[in-house]
Order: structure tokens, then sequence, then C-alpha cells
């Protein structure tokens, strides 16, 4: 019973010392240096080496006197360090599963101590029968130490795990305070700005409604304002202009009274004229004009005097248009007088004239009847009597040429009658209305700077006339939309280019070569433009035939004015400048046209219409009797323009033509 008296010893001194006295809180402090035994790894305690050496070296001394015993009682001793191997190793293997548990797993260490506590007791129970085995005890003791602080080690640890949880817990409560007062501070924050920007909103709009009513009000006084000054403008203004139109009125007045002293003078001065003091008529040399001249000049004196003095007043008053009209009647009647005077002296002249022609008439009857009487002469055989100058009328296979192309404009003309005569169709009269730009428009765009333009210009007319579709005034354009469009658009390019050699030739000399260049290159590839350009060429300039017509009986003279190539509106024929102007643009156009061909065709063939053409009109030209003014105006211009390419052409036969017209052609003009 010694050995449990000294475990129960020894309990009692391990709970009586400093350690056991120790009392352990849940709450203790956190902190690594405090935890740093609980978390270090389970080793023996220092003090026991020295235990074991005391405990050890009494045993060694006790059981000296039994080693002569028999090796079966030894037997204990020999299994005291397995004995004592096993219980370390079981204390040890018992802490590593206790410190891989859970602080919270209390009751199954309790459970553990108290096996390891039962199977100390069961060592010790060997230690009383063998007291050899004595240090099994000091190590049951320090396991139980180790053990009892392992419990206390884990005891901490879950201590500790609460501590962080309810710190944790703690953290995470006030985080979600936290976050709770920063959504309502935002939403605070959010419905105070709305506020301010409602308000700020309610003060824009008061104050934007202030201003539009200011503006109203400004805008009303403005409107008044503007009223007011728009009835004093215009009553400004009406009296301006009634002064103006009184100013005018006057001035109007005194212009016309001006013109009637100017157009009164005019007259006088022309009747004044009519009186020559040195006039003698041939057959009255017994009248004498000199009272009538110096009654005349005294009368222009007084015109003019008159004149003079409103001229420098300003305009003339009623009264000088009184005393002028007065002079210019007596002017007249002087002039009646003297014609009166011329006349009757005339008619005694004249019925003394009229007895000497009967006197010589009778004396000529009595000559034939004394000539009747005489037998007359025999006439030489082969006398072939010839004919002075040049002929008057055309060659007649020039005739049947021109006739030619003129029944040739004439089918054409009546091939597109249903487009031409259509007044009902709308379509059909868009129809000719498009294609007639299509084809004048660009041979009007030809001037004579048109340059790179002919080209474009060129290619524009052949595609509409070879059927394609071109763009003339946005629309798409082509001979194809109706049946006839094809010879009507013949026609009417045909007519423009003769138009622009009266119009736009006449004004601009050079401008013929690039019509006329444009114009041989369709006619070239167009044949029927050719032939039509000639019939309206020989119809408006029938000099270019060349061919002067005759006036035949039941003519009109206003058409055989036309047929000579006038202008006749409204029974008035147009000027001879104006006349000869146009003849010289057709003229220069034709010249131009039968020397140039289009450079960017194929020049294989020969022209259609090259310089014999030329110089056959030439000829025939010269072959015929000169018209005043026409044929030296239409030979000058052709020769300008062609000369030199016939002078190319034909050499010593144009020079001889140039002596021709010199020598014996400018002759006839005299």
């Amino acid at each position: 019973m010694q050995p449990r008296q000294l475990r129960w010893e020894t309990l009692a001194a391990l709970r009586a010392s400093s350690k056991g006295q120790l009392s352990y809180c849940r709450h203790w402090p956190q902190g690594e240096d405090i935890l740093e035994g609980c978390m270090s790894p389970l080793v023996l305690s220092p003090y026991s080496g020295w235990v074991l050496d005391r405990v050890i070296g009494q045993s060694a001394q006790d059981v000296a006197p039994s080693r002569t015993s028999t090796p079966k009682d030894s037997a204990p001793l020999t299994n005291q360090p397995s004995s004592l191997e096993k219980i370390t190793s079981a204390s040890h293997e018992g802490s590593s599963p206790l410190s891989s548990t859970e602080p919270s797993e209390t009751k199954s260490v309790t459970d553990f101590v108290y096996m390891l506590t039962m199977q100390g007791n069961d060592d010790l129970n060997l230690v009383e029968m063998d007291q050899e085995v004595l240090p099994s005890k000091v190590t049951e003791v320090e396991g139980c130490i180790r053990m009892y602080e392992e419990m206390h080690r884990l005891k901490g640890k879950e201590g500790l795990r609460q501590r962080q949880e309810q710190q944790e817990q703690m953290v995470r409560a006030v985080y979600d305070l936290a976050s709770e007062q920063l959504k309502r501070f935002d939403e605070l924050k959010e419905l105070k700005q709305h506020q301010e920007f409602q308000d700020l909103q309610e003060v824009m709009e008061k104050s934007s409604k202030e201003a539009q009513g200011q503006q109203e009000k400004l805008k009303e006084e403005h409107r008044h304002r503007a009223k007011v000054l728009n009835l004093k403008l215009r009553e400004a203004e009406q009296q301006r202009q009634r002064q103006e139109e009184l100013e005018r009125l006057r001035k109007e007045e005194g212009q016309e009274r001006l013109r009637r002293l100017y157009s009164i003078q005019e007259e006088v001065l022309q009747l004044n004229q009519q009186i020559d003091p040195n006039y003698r008529h041939k057959d009255l040399p017994r009248i004498d004009l000199s009272a009538y001249s110096n009654r005349g000049n005294q009368i222009c004196g007084l015109v003019s005097g008159l004149i003079r003095t409103t001229s420098e007043r300003g305009f003339p008053t009623p009264a000088d248009v009184a005393n002028t009209e007065r002079a210019l009647q007596e002017m007249r009647g002087l002039i009646s007088s003297m014609q009166q005077e011329i006349a009757a002296a005339v008619e005694e002249k004249r019925r003394r004239d009229e007895e000497e022609e009967r006197l010589k008439q009778e004396e000529l009857l009595k000559k034939e009847q004394m000539k009747a009487q005489t037998p007359a002469p025999a006439q030489q055989p082969g006398g072939k009597q010839q004919k002075e100058g040049l002929q008057v009328k055309a060659e007649e296979s020039t005739m049947q040429w021109y006739q030619q192309l003129q029944d040739a404009a004439e089918q054409c003309v009546a091939s597109f009658s249903g487009i031409s005569n259509c007044k009902d169709n709308n379509e059909v009269k868009k129809i000719k209305t498009d294609l007639q730009k299509a084809a004048t428009i660009p041979v009007s765009q030809i001037s004579r700077i048109a340059g790179s333009q002919l080209r474009e210009i060129f290619d524009k007319i052949n595609n509409l006339l070879s059927g394609k579709p071109v763009q003339s005034g946005g629309r798409t354009v082509s001979v194809t939309q109706h049946p006839q469009g094809l010879d009507f658009v013949y026609y009417k390019l045909a007519e423009k280019f003769v138009n622009q050699g009266g119009e736009e030739v006449a004004s601009h000399h050079d401008a013929a070569f690039p019509i006329a260049v444009v114009a041989s290159g369709i006619w070239e590839i167009h044949p029927r433009v050719g032939d039509l350009f000639l019939a309206h060429l020989h119809k408006k300039c029938p000099y270019s035939v060349p061919f002067y017509p005759a006036l035949k009986e039941g003519t009109s003279m206003e058409e055989y004015q036309r047929m000579l190539g006038y202008q006749v509106k409204d029974s008035k024929m147009e000027e001879q400048d104006h006349f000869l102007k146009r003849m010289s643009g057709m003229i220069r156009l034709y010249a131009a046209i039968i020397q140039l061909r289009w450079p960017y065709g194929n020049k294989q063939g020969p022209h259609p219409h090259g310089l014999n053409y030329g110089w056959r009109w030439l000829a025939q030209m010269l072959n015929m009797e000169p018209l005043a003014d026409v044929t030296a105006t239409l030979l000058f211009d052709f020769l300008e323009v062609c000369g030199n390419a016939l002078m190319k052409q034909y050499q010593v036969q144009f020079w001889k033509m140039m002596l021709l017209i010199r020598e014996d052609y400018f002759p006839r003009y005299d």
C-alpha cells in the first residue's frame, strides 16, 4: 500500500504547487505571448531528467542486494523498460490525437485523461508488485501533468476561437450598421440635391418667365414704336413720292416742250434748206427765190434765239412753244408760197414741153412712114448675134440638185408630222420638247472658246442620233421614245447648225471653225444630216447654191423677199446691213465645213462635201451677173475663210481665178 499512498501524496503535492493553484479564465487577453505555451509542441519537463535520475539511482541501490535472485524472479525487472516505453509511447500517442482535435470536444479529452489515469493505475499496481518499477510513476505523473496542460491549452484555444467569433460578429454588426448609415447618408444627400435642383429649377423658371414677360413687353413697345415710325416713314415716303412725281411731271412737261422746240427747229431748218437763194431751175431761169431765203433765215434765227434763251433758263414755257409754233407756221406758209410759185412756173413749162413733144412725134411719124416705103436690106447669112454679159440663171444641173435637196427636206418634214402636229397628247408633246432640246442645246454650246468641250458635245449629238440615251435638262432622252423621233432630230439638228451660222458666226467670225468641225464630223457619220443642212442653207441663203430667185407672176412682194433670204416681220423687211451680216455668217460656216473634218474620226474616206463643191460654187458665182452688195460680200467672206485651202488644192488655177475676178469681174460693178 506504500506506492498507492505515495501516488496520492504526489497528487496532493501537485495540487498544492504553484502551477496547480493557477486559475484559468476563458476571457484571457489576446496575445501571442500568453498563448505561446499552449501552441508549442508537447515536450517533457526539464525536471523530468532530474526526477528519473533520482528514482533510477535509488532503484539501483535497492536492487543490488537482490542480484542473487533467480532469473524467473528478475523477469519483471527486465520487462520494466518495455513497460516504461509503453507508458511513454502511450502518453505521446495520446497527445497527438488530442492536439489535432477541436477545442470544443472537452468531454472526449476528459475521457482520454481518465483512460490514461486508469492505465496509470494499472501500471501502479504493477509497481506495487515490483518495487523496481518505481520510475514509471514519475512518468505517469508527468503524463498527467502534460494532459492537464493540454486540456487547459485546448480550453484556451476554444476561448480564443469564441472570442474571435464574437469579435467578428461585433465587427460585422458594426460594418452593417456603418453600411446602413452610409446608405441613409447617401439617400439624404440625394434628397437634398434633388430639393436644391428643384429649387434652382423653380428659380430658373421664374426668372425665365420674368424675362419672357419683359421681352414680350419690350417687343410690344418695339412694335408700337415701329408702327409709329412706319407711319411717319410712310407719310414721309408719300410726301417724297408726291414731290418726285410733281418734279417728274414738271421735268417731263419741260422736256416734252423742249423736244417740241427742237423738233420745230429741226423742221424749220429742213424747210429752210429747201429755199436756196441761188436756186435756178434749168428750165425756169427767171425764178428768183432770194426773198424767200432771207425770210427763212430770219425765222431760223428767231427760233434759235428762243431755244438758246430757254436752255439758259432751264425748261421752256408754253409761251415759248407757242412762239416757235407761230414761226413754224410762218415758215410753212413761206415754203407753200414758194412751191406754188414754182409749181405755176413748172406747169407753164410743162404745157410748152407737151406742145413741143407733140410736134416732135408728128415729125417722127412722118419719117417712119417714109422709111416704110423704102425696101429693107438683106440679112447676111451665118450671122449669129452674141449675147453680151453673164448668165442670170443657175445651171440646170445645179437647179436639179437644189430641187432634190428641197424635196428631201419636205419628205423629212412629212415623215415626222405625227410628232410635230400633235396638240392633244401631252406625252408626245413632252417627248417632242425633250428631243428638240437634246438636239439644239449642244449646238448652242459650241462657241469660239469651246475648246475641249467639242468632243463632249460631238459625242452627245452622235449618241443621240445613234439611238443611245443621253441626259438633257436632268432627263434621259432617246430617239427610240417615238417612231418618228430620229427624223425629227435630223431636221432640227440641221436647222440649228444653219441658224448658228446666221447668228453666232455672223457676230463672231472665228466661231465658224468649231461649229464647222462638229457639223462635218456629224455629216460624215450621219449623211442625212448633211443633206438637210444643205436644204436649210439653200432655203435661207439662196446665194449658197448659187441661185438668184426670179419674181414669178402671182408671187407677193413679201414672199419674194423671203425667197431672196430677207426676214419679213409685220410686212416690214429687215435692214440691208442685218441681211448682209446673216448671209455672211452662213457663207462663212459653209466655207469652213468644206475644208474641215472631225479630227477624231476615220479619215480614210473622202470628205462628204469637200473643197470641190467650194470650187464649183466659186466658178458658178463668177459666171453669174453680180448683185449689188450681196455678191461682193459673199465672195469676200468665202475667200477669207477657205481661200488658203483652195489655193493649196488648185494652186495655179486658183490664181487664174483671182486674176479673172480682178480684171473681168470687178469692172462689172461700175
